[in-house]
């Protein structure tokens, strides 16, 4: 088996991708860093539609709608 094939496989494991979140900066729900499609990476880094990615440090909570 590949690395490449082996990593993808732990991706499917371990990473979620979802078609509808609200990805929250602090407690509260005052500072919303995106709203829309995401994939939390099997690291903790969450990646939104545009290509961004948003550190676990910066990331409060993520409220999920819907999953793919």
């Amino acid at each position: 088996m590949s690395p490449e094939s082996l990593a993808d496989e732990f991706a499917q494991i371990f990473e979620d991708e979802y078609d509808d979140v609200v990805i929250y900066g602090d407690e509260d729900k005052s500072t919303v860093l995106h709203e829309g499609p995401a994939r939390i990476r099997a690291n903790g880094w969450v990646e939104v539609s545009s290509g961004r990615l948003l550190s676990p440090n910066a990331v409060h909570h993520i409220d999920v709608e819907s999953t793919e």
